[in-house]
């Protein structure tokens, strides 16, 4: 029989996870239909694509302003994030001094933090990149600082025994080797840093998708709340295979090359 290459495993994959979500809509459709529910409880899919349609004139205004706070507050995050790590590794009052606001920082609910950024900072995009930021923060520090922490002792003693310089040794040791666990923070961040700009939507925005959905919410427009959380899934999604994409581009190293399943 003929092998099945790791491409077309993972295509025949995603066909069946397609299949499976089509069947899962058409239930849907079928259900709210024989049981006759009603629209403002659940729609169905025909309803909410309808009704989503009808608004289509503005959704990219809404959509590109969620987007733009989502993507604002995740590389906010990793400015932050980043440096803040590196310094934690390498100085253990610092350490002893930050992980506890850390945790501090990350038990707060940021619900509760949203409205006091927007007394601080004031209505518009900036606050809201900050909230998302705040959101994205925690796992970017945690994720670096375990990956810049992992590296091999004895191939920190190879260097130091070779007289390396400390930046060559960060740059070309550890650097390389804490990306893998950057990335893997960067992939939860980027899902939270989603949350956190819903979240200052809902807070006080005049736009975005987040503020669609209090709205619709407000108006009891159920279907149109579906179809925003459709639209931020999507984003969601879109993000997540964004940062992977950029995984794949500088920890070519690190991720394992399709191989041949077998006949």
């Amino acid at each position: 029989m003929r092998k099945i290459t790791g491409m077309s495993l993972a295509r025949l994959e995603s066909l069946q996870a397609g299949a499976a979500i089509l069947a899962l809509v058409l239930l849907w459709e079928i259900l709210c239909a024989t049981l006759k529910i009603q629209p403002w409880l659940l729609p169905p899919p025909s309803r909410i694509i309808r009704d989503t349609w009808e608004i289509r004139a503005v959704l990219p205004m809404h959509f590109l302003a969620t987007l733009w706070a989502v993507v604002g507050g995740f590389f906010m995050a990793i400015a932050a994030g980043v440096p803040l790590a590196v310094a934690v590794v390498y100085s253990p009052l610092l350490r002893r001094i930050i992980y506890p606001l850390l945790l501090m920082l990350q038990s707060v609910p940021k619900v509760a933090i949203a409205p006091l950024m927007l007394i601080w900072v004031g209505y518009g995009m900036v606050s809201n990149m900050i909230i998302a930021a705040t959101v994205a923060f925690f796992p970017i520090v945690i994720n670096t600082a375990t990956g810049l922490e992992a590296v091999d002792p004895e191939l920190l003693d190879l260097t130091s025994s070779l007289d390396a310089a400390k930046i060559d040794i960060f740059l070309r040791v550890r650097l390389p080797w804490a990306l893998p666990y950057l990335f893997s923070g960067l992939k939860v961040a980027v899902t939270l840093a989603l949350i956190g700009a819903v979240v200052a939507e809902f807070i006080g925005a005049d736009k975005g998708l987040g503020y669609l959905v209090l709205t619709s919410s407000s108006n009891m427009k159920t279907s149109i709340m579906f179809g925003m959380l459709v639209l931020l899934s999507a984003m969601g999604i879109l993000c997540f295979y964004a940062v992977e994409l950029a995984e794949r581009l500088l920890c070519p190293w690190y991720l394992p090359a399709p191989t041949d399943a077998g006949p």
